[in-house]
């Protein structure tokens, strides 16, 4: 049995689709089961990784986990998981923490490492750079006009899709790949405004990059996260303006099949961007 923790979201719901699609019994924890929308085929349980009394039930049988990094709160998971029997962890971790200067996200989930490689079961960290899906951020503003108002449009990234990291994921899960990191990009190196352009023609309209002043930036994301990650996202675009993103071939290495492109990615969200027809 498997069990994937974070499986609500963007990646977990990945992760758990695939997982089934290699025909393997998968456990999901969510803290509104009612509410989850995961396949019939998946065993839906109350869990959090914040509240413990609800983990005995969710590790019970599971022998492998895929585990979303809630800061500051995955002891008690590996705790009871090593004494349920589970052997291996698939930790959702970050390429920020092989920056030079890992800054506050960076930091947070090197705890997290920390943690599992501190637990004694066998281990798999995923770190993915940027996410695709950080783009629907956007979407508000696509769907109320042509123009996304958004700091740096120079910074180059290579974003990666949330299936391909589900991809590495499972196949990190399923060849059991203990001790092992894999670092993801996608396949381009794309400023933010030519992944402007890409959404545009992905919903048949043109749409407009507007630099955004940085502070007016900062005051958005703080409402959402601490102010140290926001300077730490804000820093990392900073330094990416002008110059071209590193590209990884890890997924095609993993999985053995090419990353999605950013062009796949937009087709496949055009209705996020486009909104509900009127």
């Amino acid at each position: 049995m498997i069990l994937v923790t974070g499986a609500t979201g963007n990646v977990g719901r990945n992760v758990v689709r695939q997982l089934l699609d290699a025909g393997e019994k998968v456990r999901a924890i969510t803290r509104d089961p009612a509410r989850a929308g995961l396949p019939e085929d998946v065993e839906v349980l109350p869990g959090d990784l914040t509240r413990p009394e609800t983990l005995p039930a969710a590790l019970r049988g599971v022998d492998r986990a895929f585990l979303f990094p809630v800061f500051g709160s995955l002891g008690d998971f590996l705790r009871i998981g090593a004494e349920s029997g589970l052997r291996h962890v698939v930790l959702l971790s970050s390429y920020a923490v092989v920056f030079p200067e890992p800054g506050w996200i960076g930091e947070q989930h090197i705890a997290c490492e920390r943690a599992v490689q501190d637990s004694g079961l066998a281990w798999t960290f995923v770190r993915p750079g940027a996410f695709m899906t950080n783009d629907l951020n956007w979407a508000p503003q696509i769907r109320h006009g042509d123009v996304v108002r958004t700091p740096y449009g120079n910074a180059a990234m290579a974003p990666i899709d949330e299936r391909d990291i589900a991809a590495v994921a499972v196949r990190s899960l399923l060849d059991e790949h203990a001790g092992r990191s894999h670092v993801l990009t996608g396949p381009q190196s794309l400023t933010q405004a030519e992944r402007v352009r890409i959404i545009g023609e992905a919903i048949g309209r043109p749409l407009r990059f507007e630099e955004q002043p940085r502070e007016e930036a900062r005051e958005q994301l703080v409402r959402h996260m601490p102010a140290p990650g926001a300077d730490f996202l804000l820093d990392a675009l900073a330094a990416a303006v002008g110059r071209e993103a590193e590209v990884l071939p890890t997924v095609a290495e993993v999985t053995g099949r090419p990353a999605h492109t950013y062009e796949e990615w937009a087709a496949l969200h055009a209705g996020d961007f486009r909104g509900a027809p009127a």
